[in-house]
Formats: C-alpha cells, sequence, structure tokens
C-alpha cells in the first residue's frame, strides 16, 4: 500500500485515474471515513480527474501520533503530500471533518485550491454539536466499540437511509472494530477547537456548499452562516438527506461535484 512521508509522518495515499494532464481532485474524509469510504465516488470521479484519496493524520492506515492535532496542522500536511507528490495545485473535496480540513487549507494556501466542494459541514461549534462529540469522546476513551458505534451511527445518516440500508450499516459496525480510539480522540478533540466563521470571508476560491436538509449532525443553519459569509460560493441543501451525503445520495452528490467541477477546469489548465 502506497505510503509517504509529508510533514514529519507517514501518509497514506492512492491515486486513480490515467490522465495526466487531467486536473487533480483531493478528496479529504469525514473522521470516520477512510480511503474506501468513497467507493460511490472514485469510479465516476477518476473518469474526468486525477482524483487523489488518503487517510489524514490519525486516520486508518496514516500515523497516528499521539500529539494534539488541529485544523491547521491536518492543512500543513495535506500541502507537504501535495508536495511530496510534485502537485502544484488541485480541486479539493471534503465531507465533514474533511470539509473543515478543505476550509483550513483554503484559508492558508489559496494559490493551491484549484476550487472547494465542502459538503456536511461546520465553521464553528456550538453547544449542542459541542456536547455530541463530547459524548463521541468518552465512549472512544472507553474503548467500548458497541457504545461508540451507537452514539456516532444516528447522528451520521437520515432514519429513512439506516431503515433501509441495515447491511451497509452491519458493514460500518465491523469496520469500527479496527479504530484506533485514542487517535479518535484526538480528531474530535482538533475539531472541537475549529473557529473559522471570522476568516470565511478570505475564501475567493470558488466554492460549492452542500448541506442534507435532514442532517442531524451538522444541521443546516451551520450551512447557512457559511453561505452568508460567503456570498459567491454556489449553495445546494439535498432533499430527504442526512450527513452522509457521499453515501446516502450518491447520485445527486456526484451529479453537483461533476457539474460545478467542469465550470472551473477550464479556468484551472
Amino acid at each position: 500500500m502506497p505510503k509517504i512521508t509529508a510533514n514529519g509522518i507517514e501518509v497514506y495515499y492512492e491515486q486513480h485515474g490515467w490522465d495526466k494532464d487531467a486536473d487533480v481532485l483531493v478528496l479529504s474524509n469525514g473522521v470516520l471515513m477512510s480511503t474506501a469510504s468513497w467507493a460511490f465516488q472514485t469510479p465516476v470521479l477518476s473518469k474526468h480527474y486525477r482524483v487523489l484519496l488518503y487517510d489524514c493524520r490519525g486516520q486508518w492506515q496514516s500515523d497516528h501520533p499521539r500529539a494534539p492535532y488541529s485544523m491547521e496542522l491536518h492543512a500543513d500536511d495535506l500541502a507537504a503530500l501535495l508536495d511530496a507528490l510534485k502537485i502544484d495545485k488541485a480541486h479539493l473535496l471534503g465531507i465533514s471533518y474533511g470539509a473543515e480540513l478543505s476550509l483550513q487549507f483554503a484559508l492558508k494556501y489559496p494559490e493551491r485550491a484549484h476550487s472547494l466542494i465542502v459538503s456536511s459541514t461546520v465553521s464553528h461549534v456550538e453547544p449542542t454539536l459541542h456536547s455530541m462529540i463530547q459524548m463521541w469522546i468518552e465512549a472512544a476513551k472507553r474503548k467500548d466499540v458497541e457504545m461508540f458505534y451507537r452514539v456516532t451511527y444516528p447522528f451520521n445518516f437520515a432514519e429513512s437511509w439506516i431503515v433501509a440500508n441495515p447491511q451497509l450499516l452491519a458493514q460500518a459496525r465491523a469496520r469500527y472494530e479496527s479504530l484506533d480510539c485514542d487517535a479518535v480522540i484526538n480528531l474530535c478533540e482538533a475539531f472541537l477547537q475549529l473557529n473559522l466563521t471570522s476568516e470565511l470571508h478570505r475564501i475567493k476560491t470558488p466554492t460549492l456548499l452542500m448541506v442534507g436538509e435532514l442532517d442531524a449532525l451538522k444541521p443546516r443553519h451551520y450551512a447557512d452562516i457559511i453561505a452568508r459569509a460567503m456570498p459567491h460560493a454556489e449553495y445546494v441543501i439535498i432533499p430527504g438527506a442526512g450527513h452522509a451525503l457521499c453515501w446516502e445520495k450518491w447520485q445527486v452528490f456526484n451529479t453537483l461535484v461533476l457539474g460545478f467541477l467542469d465550470k472551473h477546469r477550464s479556468m484551472s489548465q
């Protein structure tokens, strides 16, 4: 499995797409996702772009340092990964934690972002969300995988999707057995420090903002705040969808992504 040293850690990555002249599209995971979680996107997007998947610091096959993490550190890791792979500039697509990382990257490295696609995201953390994530941290501290699963999955999917997809949920539950709970705690604590709202006006990168109408973890009002702060961003609310848009409404998700990227691809070449 390919790994490369970036910003002092070993980062697991995958590259998909054969056209060396195509734009690079980076996909950044949600906090509990891995590169495999983009199964509905990778084969579609890689027909048009050079798709770069990776696990960020603390996730799955990348290094799990015990020192605290931060969104700025994640952004530096991604910049170093792009350097190591000799990629000057890329389109950035992130969901949830990966979207917040992408916002931070666009703020710190604006010259390296062709465009920005952020889904199911926030730019700061209000008390209810803080309490939810604190609950995740407490479950992770107990290293009780069943408890951790039960306090996370109901917030990640719309109820209709949960009812209709027991097999996919069972597969997700099985993956929880491999979680590094200490690294998950570091990731969650880094998220709780997020506070980018006052900086969003500085992002001039063309941006697509998506949110599920039924997102219970990071509700629509967070996306409304981002949209007000970034008035030139394209803002789409997806009906009937919860938090995990790239799974729940993957056809709509992919169509929106490809349509947005197509508008900005010629500008980047």
